[in-house]
């Protein structure tokens, strides 16, 4: 690690949560279990099969229930609670476990499972059921237009005002876990680069921008996160 590191930007994606057992969005094909991303995860899907789209997150939601946090996100979770300079931890995944592993200083960039959106107001609040039968909106009260709280293709992630102001004050970027390939997370190395912070990837194999990276060390998350950790709390 470097010296004097003191403001560290972490990415994850979804092979993190892949060593908890946890399906990925993407499988062989190009597809999301099954169904073409155009089905699913856009927001002319929701218009066209409400019902599909909603029972589609409603079986992902389910699914959580079933897998639970691994040492990589435990590992996150523990940098959060002793690291004295800031720290934000990005994710690409819409699942909850680095908050069930103790994550506090977090960042969902594509939404989250266990929220709702209302499509009227755009009102964020905790998912509290099957969204088959639209849940009324418990800040505006209107029913019938609660969506998942995913970002859909063709819409903005969030909070990049946020994620770009922590990576012009980074010292260290690191990259777990994910492809390299999806905009705008994939253009993230570069901006830290550009800011002049330290690079470096955590993956299972080379990413699609691994080149872009001062160092990559390739292995399991739940093996290669750990020890990075107890690296950089030791100092």
């Amino acid at each position: 690690m470097p010296a004097a590191v003191r403001n560290i930007v972490v990415l994850t994606g979804a092979g993190i949560s892949a060593e908890s057992g946890l399906d990925t969005f993407r499988g062989p094909g190009g597809l999301w279990e099954g169904h073409r991303v155009e089905d699913i995860c856009t927001p002319e899907a929701l218009a066209r099969n409400r019902p599909l789209v909603l029972d589609f997150y409603d079986q992902r939601r389910a699914a959580l229930g079933r897998v639970k946090p691994n040492a990589a996100h435990e590992a996150l979770a523990r940098l959060d609670a002793k690291w004295a300079g800031d720290l934000l931890i990005v994710t690409q995944n819409v699942d909850d476990l680095h908050e069930r592993a103790g994550a506090k200083r977090l960042l969902h960039m594509h939404g989250e499972l266990m929220s709702a959106l209302c499509e009227g107001c755009g009102g964020r609040a905790a998912f509290g059921g099957a969204m088959l039968d639209g849940p009324e909106c418990a800040m505006c009260g209107e029913g019938g237009g609660v969506r998942p709280d995913i970002v859909f293709f063709g819409e903005m992630p969030y909070e990049m005002d946020r994620i770009e102001a922590a990576l012009a004050e980074a010292d260290l970027f690191v990259s777990i876990g994910t492809s390299g390939a999806v905009y705008p997370a994939a253009g993230y190395v570069q901006m830290a680069r550009h800011f002049g912070a330290e690079t470096l990837e955590l993956n299972l194999e080379p990413s699609a921008g691994s080149y872009n990276f001062d160092e990559s060390r390739m292995g399991p998350a739940s093996v290669l996160v750990p020890a990075w950790v107890d690296e950089v709390l030791r100092g």
